[in-house]
């Protein structure tokens, strides 16, 4: 997989990154790294993790969205995966994987909006 094609690009105060359909685990970490630097230089409140393309989710792609998640919130910011397949959520659940504390949407749009939001009380 060409781990270089991973971008994280601003979109209004929030980071985006869409990930490959097939991501091997350089390229998952290169994606994290990537989203970290940019946290930090952007100044970004939030990241949207659009996962609409990937088929499938290993547990080291799992845990590494679980890890990037608490990561961006120690840096002050909110995590939302954006689009998962019906196929991928059923494989989430039966394998028992988690996505820690990040929020979810049905698509981008609604992951931006949701970013929007402010804070509730007690909400990571």
């Amino acid at each position: 997989m060409l781990s270089e094609g991973i971008s994280v690009i601003k979109v209004r105060d929030v980071l985006l990154v869409t990930v490959p359909a097939d991501p091997d685990d350089e390229t998952v970490s290169l994606m994290q790294a990537k989203v970290l630097e940019a946290m930090e230089h952007r100044q970004a409140k939030g990241l949207v993790l659009d996962i609409s393309m990937v088929e499938t989710l290993d547990s080291f792609f799992a845990r590494t969205v679980v890890e990037t998640e608490r990561m961006v919130g120690m840096m002050g910011g909110r995590t939302v995966v954006a689009g998962m397949r019906p196929s991928v959520a059923i494989t989430v659940t039966q394998l028992g994987l988690t996505l820690g504390a990040a929020l979810s949407a049905l698509n981008v749009d609604r992951a931006l909006d949701l970013l929007q939001q402010p804070k509730t009380k007690g909400a990571k």
